[in-house]
C-alpha cells in the first residue's frame, strides 16, 4: 500500500473514532445535564474532548442513537419511568386541548425523553392567540417564545410557543395554522417530516408498554 493511501485510511479511521466519541459525549451531556439542542450538545462535546476536526462532528441521528444506548446502559430503570409519566401527561394534555387537534412530537413520542424532557405538542388554530387565551382562561400561567421551523430546504416560518409546567412536568406547545395538519415541519434529527401522534396513538404506545412489561415479568 502506498504511503499516501495508508495515511488517508488512517485519517479516515481517526475521524470515525472521533465521531463516535463526540456522539457518546454529546449523548451523556444531553442525558445528565439536560441539554436538549443536538447542535449545542455536539459542539460542547467536541470542545470537552479537544476535537477540532469538523468532519468528526456526528449527525444528529448518530447522537440520538448514542443517547438511546446511554439511557439503556446507565438509566435503564429511571428513563422508562420518566418516559411513561410524560406520555401519560401528554394524553391528559391532549384531551384538555382537544379543540386544537393536538399532536405529540419530539422525544416523548420517539422514546428518548427523560426527567429533563418537556412534553412537546403541536396545536392547530388559525387564530394564533386562541390556544394561549384558552390556557390562561383555565388559570394556567404561561411563558411565550417564538420558534423557527423548517418546512423544506428553503421554507421557514416562526411560530408562537407556549411554555408551562403541570405536576412537575414541563410542557412546550407550538401553535401552528390549521393547514399545517396536512404536512409536518422537518425534524431536527433527520431532516424528514416530523413524526406526530394523536392521543389515540399515544394510548396505543402506553398499552404496548403494558403488554411488554407483563410479558417480561411473566
Amino acid at each position: 500500500m502506498a504511503r499516501g493511501e495508508h495515511h488517508r485510511i488512517h485519517a479516515q479511521d481517526r475521524t470515525q473514532r472521533n465521531r463516535v466519541l463526540v456522539a457518546q459525549e454529546a449523548a451523556r451531556l444531553m442525558s445528565e445535564h439536560g441539554i436538549r439542542d443536538f447542535h449545542h450538545a455536539k459542539l460542547k462535546a467536541a470542545e470537552r474532548l479537544g476535537i477540532v476536526d469538523t468532519q468528526a462532528l456526528p449527525r444528529n441521528n448518530e447522537i440520538e442513537d448514542a443517547l438511546r444506548e446511554h439511557q439503556r446502559l446507565f438509566h435503564g430503570d429511571s428513563q422508562p419511568q420518566a418516559l411513561r409519566a410524560r406520555r401519560e401527561a401528554a394524553v391528559e394534555a391532549m384531551r384538555f386541548l382537544r379543540d386544537f387537534d393536538t399532536r405529540l412530537v419530539g422525544a416523548v413520542l420517539e422514546g428518548t425523553a427523560d426527567e429533563h424532557s418537556a412534553v412537546c405538542l403541536h396545536v392547530y388554530s388559525d387564530d394564533p392567540e386562541a390556544p394561549g387565551l384558552f390556557l390562561r382562561e383555565q388559570g394556567i400561567p404561561l411563558e411565550t417564545q417564538t420558534r423557527r421551523l423548517r418546512w423544506s430546504g428553503t421554507e421557514q416560518s416562526e411560530h408562537t410557543v407556549l411554555l408551562f409546567g403541570a405536576d412537575g412536568i414541563p410542557f412546550d406547545i407550538t401553535v401552528l395554522p390549521v393547514d399545517a395538519l396536512r404536512r409536518a415541519p422537518l425534524d431536527r434529527v433527520d431532516e424528514r417530516p416530523m413524526r406526530r401522534a394523536t392521543a389515540a396513538m399515544v394510548r396505543e404506545l402506553l398499552a404496548e408498554e403494558d403488554i411488554e412489561a407483563f410479558n417480561t415479568s411473566s
